[in-house]
């Protein structure tokens, strides 16, 4: 008698499939549709991947999650640690002062209100004022510096050790913001007699570099005569009238004039932008009701604004960008000159 093999036990599922082994019991159906969704819809298999499937499928949802994370948190860090600090703040609004990590911020102030970053005497900023004679007119001054650098385009950013920008004060007020070691101070802006010129370095945030308290700064004397007489710096025997710290132009000397009114700490118009071609002139005309001092950005062009009268200052854009017209005192943004 042949013997034939004995056939496979079977089992009828509550919808009518069968399943032929016990490995087909245990582990589901063989059939290609029991395994993806590309089966017939009336399998419940079709609609969800079997386990082994699906933990490939979390686990790669998962790495890919990290890896964003990784380039979210690696491109923040870029920004906010490498990344040049930022010059500009909101039009109309007043320096933010930011924390830093630089020294100690402290409540105190210096003579112009400005705070104290109180740092540690070894390895502080020093600075001593040098004044010379200029043989056409004024004087030149020479700011010597010691653990500092001077850092024009990061002005407005976070305090940097050691790095930031000068005022030049003449007895007590303030005639100009200083980016570099030198500076001509014009005769005009002297009145005849002694004074004291300081000079007083700060962090890009406008904070007051100190130590023990006390503004970092350096001194020096100046004696100033009225012109035509002896110690004087006129030249020829009819000493020309000292220029006026204002010009106002004619129409013919800009291709756009602007016209700004500080009033209570308020700016009218309200602060925008001013859209300008590279190589036009541009007349910024500001009357203020305080003394104060307005300064161009980028081009590093400063203007008296006496209390109660206009002023103008023409300025030739001869670089592209967006700069900033601001006030030194009331640190208020005028408009944003942005440069095709």
């Amino acid at each position: 008698m042949t013997n034939r093999p004995k056939p496979r036990p079977e089992h009828r599922l509550d919808d009518g499939s069968e399943h032929q082994s016990e490995h087909q019991s245990e582990h589901g159906s063989e059939d290609r549709r029991d395994r993806w969704p590309d089966c017939d819809s009336r399998y419940d298999a079709c609609r969800t991947p079997p386990p082994r499937a699906a933990r490939r499928l979390r686990r790669t949802a998962r790495a890919a999650a990290l890896l964003a994370l990784a380039l979210l948190l690696a491109g923040g860090a870029a920004t906010g640690c490498g990344g040049r600090a930022t010059t500009h703040h909101k039009p109309g609004t007043s320096h933010e002062q930011a924390s830093g990590s630089a020294g100690t911020l402290l409540t105190a102030t210096d003579a112009t209100g400005h705070r104290l970053r109180e740092v540690p005497a070894q390895g502080a900023p020093e600075v001593q004022l040098t004044v010379r004679p200029d043989s056409e007119d004024g004087w030149n001054l020479q700011l010597a510096v010691k653990n500092y650098r001077f850092t024009p385009d990061s002005t407005g950013g976070a305090a940097l050790p050691g790095a930031g920008h000068a005022h030049l004060e003449l007895d007590g007020r303030k005639l100009a913001r200083l980016y570099g070691p030198w500076f001509h101070l014009p005769a005009a802006q002297v009145p005849a007699g002694a004074h004291t010129l300081t000079v007083r370095l700060y962090a890009d945030d406008h904070t007051a570099w100190a130590v023990s308290g006390k503004p970092v700064e350096g001194t020096a004397q100046l004696t100033a005569t009225a012109p035509g007489q002896a110690g004087g710096h006129s030249h020829g025997e009819s000493p020309a009238p000292a220029p006026a710290p204002t010009s106002t132009p004619t129409p013919e000397q800009a291709d756009r004039t602007v016209a700004i009114t500080v009033r209570d700490g308020k700016v009218s118009p309200a602060p925008a932008r001013t859209e300008l071609r590279r190589g036009e002139r541009v007349a910024l005309r500001v009357t203020s009701d305080r003394a104060d001092t307005l300064h161009v950005h980028g081009y590093d062009k400063e203007l008296v604004l006496p209390a109660g009268q206009e002023a103008t200052l023409v300025l030739t854009v001869d670089r592209t960008g967006l700069f900033e017209v601001e006030t030194h005192e009331s640190n208020l943004v005028l408009t944003q000159l942005l440069v095709r």
